[in-house]
């Protein structure tokens, strides 16, 4: 049996074969689905990309309804118990695991670029003190791109490669002194000495000691959730830099458009919505009432559901974990007890199962980023951190795809058909 739809069009009688490759169906096939000679042809109709593939990809598998999450086919889990973010990254952008050599040299190019121009610092006092570190952020990242005027060279593949890992190395220190710059505190420089995650705490919160020591479960905890943050196929921020950068900018611009969407509260802001309604919520006796507004349309449960996922996040599993180990150094942060009680019953209350709402990788995550002392506005930063990684691999494999050219979707036109203009006097 051949692999292809057979479509009728009623209008004329005529019907058409149509390929299916992969599950999907070649947009463009539908434009010879004509009334006459005139006609444009069909268009397929699809807000926000429900179900619509936009590009292949080889770095990124979901399979929301069994709950599976592999990078380049490797599973989540085994990554976040037994890999390394830098390694990770080198595996979201090489395709394979590095082995001890490649790892060695990967690690020690991205440890020898986390410092910044001094006009860095400049450009980061020019922001009003409480501005949002998001905001900096993303100008920040636009900012780098006029130091390397060599970046816009996207085809060449040496030049790609010494601006990942630039990126890759300099996110931890701008979004440090995002950090400083909130507190008001000197900017601390990097200290080569130190793990990717030691080195970015050592940035955050070191004072007058001379030397900063990392508590290792928390260093841990930061590495795992940067492996669990790194990417996570074609969401928002990640579409938003393939986009951009099929115009062939350069990654540091591209970057910005994803991190500008990242820093929208539907996506990067998940897990800040989370901390607030367990805070609004207070106490276990006030859970029933919650629960009954948010059946009743009233309220929102935040941190369950997914686009993707209708199970379980395995992302999810892995922070839950994580936040007790982080809480045995931190204490444990009070809204625990809230955050676990509303995961018992909405895994058991036939609402919420006949709904999918499982709790997704924002539920836990937002405690423990509160309990190692980030302030709720740092939270999408320390998302784009890791996502960075993502991001680099699918912008390059955005220009390696042959099939990919700049983008720019069709629209269906609603507006007022041909008009004269009519001058002021007679308006």
């Amino acid at each position: 049996m051949a692999d292809t739809l057979t479509v009728k069009d009623n209008r004329t009688g005529k019907q058409y074969e149509i390929p299916i490759s992969d599950g999907t169906i070649p947009a463009s096939a539908l434009r010879e689905i004509k009334v006459d000679d005139e006609d444009f042809g069909l268009m397929s109709y699809d807000p926000a990309y429900k179900n619509t593939a936009s590009c292949r990809s080889a770095i990124t598998f979901i399979d929301g309804e069994k709950g599976i999450l592999r990078y380049r086919g490797y599973p989540i889990e085994q990554l976040a118990e037994q890999s390394s973010f830098l390694e990770v990254s080198y595996l979201l952008l090489k395709g394979e695991l590095p082995n001890q050599s490649e790892l060695d040299t990967w690690v020690d190019k991205i440890t020898h670029h986390t410092y910044v121009h001094q006009y860095m610092i400049q450009a980061m006092e020019g922001f009003k003190w409480d501005a949002h570190a998001m905001g900096k952020l993303v100008s920040l990242l636009g900012t780098l791109s006029t130091f390397y005027e060599d970046s816009k060279n996207v085809r060449n593949a040496a030049v790609r490669d010494e601006h990942i890992i630039k990126i890759i190395a300099k996110m931890p220190t701008i979004a440090a002194w995002c950090f400083r710059h909130m507190q008001g505190r000197p900017y601390i420089y990097p200290d080569n000495g130190l793990s990717y995650a030691g080195n970015f705490m050592n940035m955050l919160f070191r004072m007058a000691e001379p030397q900063y020591k990392p508590d290792p479960a928390i260093e841990k905890a930061l590495d795992v959730l940067f492996i669990l943050h790194a990417d996570h196929e074609q969401n928002c921020s990640t579409s938003a830099a393939r986009a951009v950068g099929s115009a062939e900018t350069d990654p540091y611009c591209s970057l910005a458009a994803a991190a500008a969407a990242l820093y929208g509260p539907l996506h990067g802001g998940a897990n800040e919505a989370v901390l607030r309604m367990l805070e609004e919520i207070g106490n276990l006796g006030n859970i029933p009432g919650f629960i009954e507004g948010v059946k009743n349309r009233e309220r929102r449960l935040m941190g369950f559901g997914h686009r993707v996922y209708k199970n379980y996040d395995p992302r999810a599993r892995i922070i839950k974990k994580l936040a007790h180990e982080v809480f045995a150094v931190t204490g444990k942060n009070p809204l625990l007890e809230i955050a676990l009680e509303l995961e018992k019953i909405a895994l058991n209350d036939e609402f919420f199962v006949e709904r999918k709402l499982y709790p997704n990788v924002d539920f836990y995550s937002g405690l423990i980023y509160q309990s190692i002392g980030f302030p709720v506005e740092f939270f999408p930063v320390l998302f784009a951190i890791p996502r960075a990684a993502g991001w680099l691999a699918q912008w390059q494999e955005m220009l390696m795809d042959p099939e990919q050219k700049i983008a720019r979707p069709m629209q269906i036109y609603t507006g007022a058909g041909e008009r004269a203009y009519v001058p002021m006097d007679k308006r």
